[in-house]
């Protein structure tokens, strides 16, 4: 593990009440995308109010299985042999989270391998909001190419020297979200700050350990969610769904982009109330759900040509609590 303390002096710029108090920028390495993947390294940036460096903090996991794509990360299973176990880090991986904002570049992602490797430890990890700087970066209209880390860097002059390196990813964005944040607080633009719930769904099956298996796909992975085919709506489709109206049991609704509540119980929640979760966005979509209908998805895309209604996480919530029942069977 490596620290260092580095304190900047804080900007004069006047500063909206209303932003947090500190920010932990975040960036975890890991052995794949999927919900039962691992995390191998993790860093953290202390950020003050105002976006000053106050410490870094960077360690080596040790996934108890393969590392996956090393090509990558760079990370090879006699690298990582000796390192220490999640719940040996996980109370110093908190103690730099406690009381701040999570930052990170998709932030959705490195929030739920942390969640889930704080539930794998029966704990949970002290993180109430994150900031993704991908939803910032486009809440400020930066002209950038696309959202890649690296694009962000650019724009703002940063130079990148270990790609996929969890220190230096870490290190880049947090030098990239100083002069947003000033941007945005210059600007008094509204944080797209989201809630950060803990995940406590877990059944853990044995996985090989480090070492014992060579290859990525000669593990048997652990099961985030027990496996479930989600079953099929009764109901029929009965349409679009229409503003300050109710949903109605049948309708197919679609999600894109970034959510506070874990996506899979997102979905478990809309199927339980009756509604078709579809995939994939066509013109028999009554609803899409989305935080940043101004993004560029194919489902966001096809919702602008379809005329399919948008609204968002919160809404929907709120929809949910009142779905209209189907028509009986004639």
């Amino acid at each position: 593990m490596l620290e260092d303390r580095t304190i900047a002096a804080p900007s004069a710029t006047a500063w909206p009440a209303a932003y947090p108090r500190g920010y932990a920028v975040v960036d975890v390495e890991t052995t794949g995308l999927a919900r039962d993947d691992r995390i191998i390294s993790a860093a953290v940036y202390r950020l003050d109010a105002r976006g000053e460096v106050e410490d870094h903090w960077y360690t080596l996991v040790n996934p108890q299985r393969d590392p996956g794509p090393v090509w990558i990360h760079g990370l090879t299973s006699d690298v990582l042999r000796d390192a220490p176990l999640f719940p040996d880090v996980a109370g110093e991986f908190a103690a730099r989270l406690d009381g701040r904002v999570l930052v990170a570049h998709n932030a959705v992602f490195d929030w739920q391998m942390i969640a889930r490797e704080y539930a794998r430890a029966r704990r949970e990890a002290p993180v109430r909001q994150r900031l993704c700087t991908i939803a910032l970066s486009k809440e400020l209209r930066l002209p950038l190419p696309n959202h890649k880390l690296e694009s962000l860097a650019a724009h703002y002059g940063v130079v990148q020297q270990r790609a996929h390196h969890a220190l230096d990813d870490a290190r880049v964005l947090a030098e990239a979200f100083r002069p947003i944040l000033a941007a945005a607080a210059a600007g008094g633009v509204r944080l797209p700050l989201h809630e950060c719930r803990p995940l406590t769904e877990w059944s853990d099956r044995p996985a090989p350990r480090i070492g014992q298996q060579a290859g990525h796909s000669s593990y048997r992975p652990n099961s985030w969610r027990p496996a479930r085919k989600r079953p099929a709506c009764p109901y029929p489709n009965p349409g679009r769904y229409e503003a300050d109206k109710r949903l109605k049991q049948g309708m197919r609704v679609a999600f894109s982009g970034d959510t506070s509540v874990e996506r899979d119980l997102l979905e478990d929640r809309a199927t339980e109330a009756g509604l078709h979760v579809a995939t994939s966005l066509s013109r028999l979509t009554s609803l899409l759900v989305t935080n940043d209908p101004d993004s560029g998805t194919s489902k966001v895309v096809k919702a602008r040509q379809y005329g399919t209604p948008v609204v968002d996480e919160a809404a929907f919530g709120q929809l949910l609590a009142d779905v209209e029942a189907a028509d009986a069977a004639p």
